[in-house]
């Protein structure tokens, strides 16, 4: 198995803070990675470097061998690296199908296109999108009406759009019942592994984390302190000494990602 994208001694300050220190990890084609920590650890801000939202100020980020480092975002996009907010990110005055047909419009590059013709423009397409993601049935509600699990189907859809290769997905189950966490998550990892893709996400349900990471990187304090699979995370006496003597016997190794 390739690395597929490679992060190497990631390093970003505000003032005399460091939010992220020194981080390395890499992601093969066929993981399904989980990057947790307590809150202030680093994790967002390192997600945000590796979607291009934010620039480092030290280390390297390389995707299939080519370096993004400071890339804008929507540029890392193009290049195959999708990303979905602990907010969704939708047009909320437009109807789902619209918001994923603009997505599909742009990752062709058919900027051009947007006006009235673009109503039908890759809406078969969009629909069975839709469909996998299981909203079809929302195809033309705006936005603004969905209800919040909803609003991240969307965004998922959008995400998927552009065919990535690598998802990230920051605190994708925030704000949803348990129910629609379970439901939500056997959507993403069906996807991704049906399209090829690479999930990565931060989480703070350690439920979730544990039955669908593969892989587990922890951070404290903007350090990477532990990175394997869930049984090593698990056993981890520093993991648990960070999560206050947290005791995560129960939580059992549900899913392995199979390769890609």
């Amino acid at each position: 198995m390739s690395d597929l994208l490679t992060i190497e001694n990631l390093t970003k300050d505000y003032g005399r803070f460091r939010a992220v220190d020194q981080v390395s990890f890499r992601v093969l084609k066929s993981d399904s990675l989980a990057i947790i920590g307590p809150n202030g650890a680093g994790k967002s801000t390192c997600f945000n470097m590796l979607g291009g939202q934010i620039k480092p100020d030290g280390g390297r980020i390389s995707f299939n061998g080519r370096d993004i480092t400071g890339l804008e975002s929507r540029k890392i996009c193009r290049l195959g690296i999708g990303r979905t907010f602990q907010i969704p990110e939708v047009f909320h005055s437009m109807t789902v199908a619209e918001n994923v047909q603009m997505a599909m419009i742009a990752a062709e590059n058919e900027l051009s296109a947007f006006g009235p013709p673009a109503k039908q423009l890759y809406r078969g397409d969009t629909i069975d999108l839709l469909e996998e993601v299981g909203i079809s049935s929302l195809a033309d509600r705006p936005c603004g009406l969905l209800a919040y699990g909803e609003l991240k189907r969307v965004e998922l859809a959008i995400a998927l759009a552009h065919n990535p290769k690598v998802l990230l997905m920051d605190e994708p189950t925030a704000g949803m019942s348990p129910d629609e966490r379970i439901e939500f998550m056997d959507t993403c990892v069906e996807l991704a592994l049906r399209g090829g893709t690479a999930l990565v996400f931060t989480e703070h349900d350690m439920d979730v984390v544990f039955q669908y990471a593969g892989r587990i990187v922890v951070l404290h304090q903007g350090k990477v302190i532990a990175d394997g699979g869930p049984g090593e995370v698990r056993a981890d006496h520093l993991v648990r000494d960070v999560y206050l003597g947290a005791d995560f016997s129960h939580l059992e190794e549900k899913y392995h990602a199979p390769n890609i």
